[in-house]
Order: C-alpha cells, then sequence, then structure tokens
C-alpha cells in the first residue's frame, strides 16, 4: 500500500507518499481499500500540529474515506468483506488502504458512491446534529448560514430547506452566492461587498434570522448575532476564518438568545445511539434525493498537496475528494 506519511507535523510541505506494508485488522477493525477521501478543515490543522486530536507520530492524514472493506478483525459481523462503507476515524483516509474501527464504519446502501460517501459523516452530521438536535429548528423559522458556500454550509442550506426553514445564505461571492441558490436558499448575502446587517435587516423584515449557523468565526461572528432575532439561537460550529471571536456576553441578555456550541464528534461518542438514529435519517433523506454533497472537484490522490493549496485559496465550493 501507499499512503500520506506525516512524520514531523509541521505543514503540508512535510507530508511524504510512502509504500507501507498493509496491514491486518486486529479485533474490532476493518480492513479498507480506499476509493475516495474528503478533504476538511481539521485536516489542515492536523498537519500543522494545532488540532485539538494530536495522533501518534508517524501517521496517516485524512479524516473521512469510503471504499470497500478487505479484511475483517475479529468481533466485526455488522460488515462483510466487498461491502462498501464510509468512515469517519479521525486519519488514515490519505492513502490506498487503511485500518480503520468497524464500528465507525457507516455501510453505504445501493447507489450511495464511494465519492458522495467520502464526502458525507462530517459535514451532514455536523450540520443535522447543529440544526435539529441543538437548535431545534422548526418549520417556517429562518435561518442564516454564514461560510454557506463550504462543505458543511452546503449540507446546513440543504437540512434546512428539508426541515421546511427559510434560509438566508452568506458567502464571499457572487459565484458562491449562485450555488447556494442552486441548493435552495431562498435569499443570499454577498458578504465581501453587503453590509451583513443591513441585508439582514431587509430580508427579516427588521427582525432577524431565528438560528444563525456559523462554521467560520472571525469578524463576521459580532455583526451577525447583533443581527439575530429575539429567541435566537446561535450555533457555533467552527471557526474556518481564522481567529476565534470573542462576543460581549451583554448581546445574548438583550435579544434573550442562545449561544450554542456544536461538537458532533463528541455527541457520537456520548450518545452513540442517537447518533445512529440520526445517520439513518441522513442516509434515507440522501436515497429521497433531499440531501446531496456538492463536490468542487475530484483529485489524484498523489495530487494532495495541491488540494490543500486549493482549500487554502478559500476557492473551493463544497467538498474537495481525493479518489484512487
Amino acid at each position: 500500500m501507499h499512503a500520506w506519511l506525516c512524520e514531523n507535523p509541521v505543514g503540508v510541505e512535510a507530508l511524504t507518499w510512502k509504500e507501507l506494508p498493509t496491514p491486518t485488522p486486529g479485533p474490532g477493525q476493518v480492513l479498507i481499500e480506499i476509493q475516495a477521501a474528503s478533504l476538511n478543515f481539521p485536516d489542515l490543522l492536523i498537519v500543522q500540529n494545532k488540532y485539538q486530536m494530536k495522533p501518534d507520530l508517524p501517521f496517516v492524514p485524512g479524516s473521512e474515506y469510503a471504499g470497500a472493506v478487505q479484511a475483517l478483525g475479529e468481533g466485526v459481523t455488522h460488515l462483510k468483506v466487498g461491502q462498501t462503507v464510509a468512515c469517519l476515524s479521525g486519519t488514515g483516509g490519505f492513502g490506498t488502504h487503511t485500518l480503520a474501527p468497524g464500528k465507525l464504519c457507516m455501510p453505504l446502501p445501493a447507489g450511495f458512491s464511494a465519492v458522495d460517501g467520502a464526502a458525507f459523516i462530517m459535514t451532514y452530521a455536523t450540520s443535522h446534529h447543529a440544526l435539529v438536535d441543538r437548535a431545534a429548528l422548526k418549520a417556517g423559522e429562518t435561518v442564516l448560514v454564514l461560510g454557506a458556500a463550504g462543505g458543511v454550509g452546503t449540507a446546513a442550506i440543504q437540512i434546512a430547506k428539508a426541515m421546511g426553514a427559510k434560509v438566508i445564505a452568506a458567502a464571499s461571492t457572487d459565484e458562491k452566492c449562485a450555488l447556494c441558490t442552486s441548493l435552495g436558499a431562498d435569499a443570499t448575502i454577498n458578504y465581501s461587498r453587503e453590509n451583513l446587517r443591513e441585508a439582514l435587516k431587509t430580508l427579516t423584515e427588521g427582525r432577524g434570522p431565528d438560528v444563525i449557523y456559523d462554521p467560520v468565526g472571525g469578524d463576521l461572528a459580532e455583526p451577525a448575532f447583533r443581527s439575530i432575532a429575539w429567541r435566537g439561537r446561535y450555533l457555533v460550529v467552527g471557526f474556518a476564518g481564522g481567529p476565534i471571536p470573542a462576543l460581549p456576553l451583554n448581546l445574548p441578555l438583550l435579544k434573550g438568545a442562545s449561544l450554542v456550541g456544536v461538537f458532533w464528534g463528541d455527541y457520537a461518542r456520548r450518545e452513540p445511539q442517537a447518533n445512529a438514529a440520526m445517520m439513518g435519517e441522513l442516509a434515507q433523506w440522501y436515497g429521497q434525493g433531499k440531501i446531496k454533497p456538492v463536490i468542487d472537484r475530484t483529485m489524484p490522490m498523489n495530487d494532495l498537496k495541491a488540494a490543500y493549496t486549493l482549500m487554502g485559496s478559500r476557492s473551493v465550493k463544497g467538498k474537495l475528494v481525493m479518489v484512487n
């Protein structure tokens, strides 16, 4: 097998494509022949030693991937050899093969492509957990999605629309806004040339959005929170914009609003039955055509460094997927 190896987490440039022994699965593990692996923001942080999870060195990055089961370890009874699965294990995806915990593998039903499977779990699970579980979104409410053309943003648009909400999508270019409209967004805001607060005031007739989905952080957080509706819920999803914002705590007081943290990974660990039910619903929605990952492009696995550069340029719409 071959894989991108991180032996020194100082950045993407230190990754090397190496031939390694193909491993044998231990108890509870499966060997997966990787067909596709998506590139997520944590995949950049982890090779810079900036992510909360710091794997032992050396390691193969690539948190999310899909492929065919090649071998089963002892105790794995819910999967079979040859079956296509998706997995989000944190590492291991950027190669030709990997060992994965069997309990983290999601069997892909017929018609669910490996490329879509590799771009599915992190974004859709995060967005469903955020909007349904944490925000308790109701039909008819208005959702503002920041960074709406990215992976979690495009998933949030689709899930909010599936739940009967009105969606305002905010993105940095007209091209990205057009993508959001094609996904069902009811209105868009290009925040590179429009005043976010004024646009929200106009689009909501002064009321503000009921739910704000924020995977970006940075300078947009405070003006967005100042625009929130009475009893609004502000979802803290991530900080792809870089800086972690500091909000004056009088803002939630004045709006009777909630500042709500979204940590899907720990939710899945602490509440596995609820998470399994959620993933089942998402797979059903995929089969019904309600949701589908937005794939910016696929690239050969050995072009991983170029893919990282593209992601860093903020030009990516949806997800980048590496394929073998």
